[in-house]
């Protein structure tokens, strides 16, 4: 173990075979690999060490270039099946070999290149000063997809998600009757390392929030899974300042 300490880890993930799309972890957007725009926040954040865990040679060819760290993921989690929970308990068995020292642990998704740095470091620093605090992730709010207007289609005919779901007489088609819904974009997901250490304790399905998670709200982004993510998030780049040959974020003057 290295002596000297590390506060604040970006960690990295993203496999070869991704789903949904073929490739899509190093999928060119903008001119740039989907999976470099998390190096590049990753670099340009007070984050002081980078992790990469992945089993995919372009990928690790790209954290060299950034210095990061490489965690050769195990085939056994890098299958379609292989759990988040599971890459995410492994990586930190790794990095805290390295280090003796972890205040927050940063997630970022090769998959999801819309990551606001100015959002990331107001992240980190109210985890810093907030020790109850388990996570602090950025939410969305989507009221056209609440769970009460989910559907499944059995043998061709449109019916209800779930019995279970909210009956009330006050609930209607008006897509914000049931209240604001909001859902995590995963742009955003910085944690304490003890929800790692205790990630079967967290809320399901995204364990990694642990039970106290801090809401950070953006207006849309999601991790891409669909061809027409691939547009989406190319615009909001753009927004964010990006270009082919710009990247809007200021590298900070302490980072070595």
């Amino acid at each position: 173990m290295e002596s000297n300490s590390k506060k604040h880890i970006a960690l990295i993930i993203g496999k070869k075979n991704s789903m949904g799309v073929k490739k899509k972890n190093i999928r060119k957007i903008l001119g740039r690999p989907s999976v470099e725009y998390a190096f590049i926040a990753a670099e340009n954040s007070i984050i002081d060490e980078i992790f990469v865990s992945t089993d995919c040679p372009v990928i690790k060819k790209i954290a060299k270039k950034y210095n990061a760290n490489i965690i050769d993921r195990p085939s056994i989690l890098a299958t379609p099946d292989s759990l988040t929970e599971d890459v995410l308990e492994h990586a930190l068995k790794l990095i805290k070999n390295k280090f003796n020292s972890i205040k927050t642990i940063s997630l970022l998704m090769a998959n999801n290149p819309g990551i606001d740095v100015n959002l990331l470091n107001k992240a980190i620093k109210i985890l810093e000063k907030n020790k109850s605090l388990d996570s602090c992730f950025s939410v969305a709010k989507y009221n056209m997809f609440s769970p009460n207007r989910a559907k499944v289609i059995q043998n061709g005919l449109i019916k209800e998600y779930d019995q279970r779901l909210n009956k009330s007489s006050a609930v209607n088609s008006i897509r914000s009757s049931q209240g604001d819904i909001y859902f995590c974009d995963l742009s955003i997901q910085v944690m304490k390392p003890r929800v790692i250490e205790k990630i079967n304790k967290g809320q399901p399905p995204l364990k990694w929030l642990g039970k106290k998670s801090k809401a950070i709200f953006v207006d849309y982004g999601f991790d891409v899974d669909t061809e027409w993510q691939f547009k989406v998030m190319e615009n909001l780049l753009k927004e964010k300042g990006f270009s082919n040959a710009k990247i809007p974020w200021k590298k900070l003057k302490s980072k070595k």
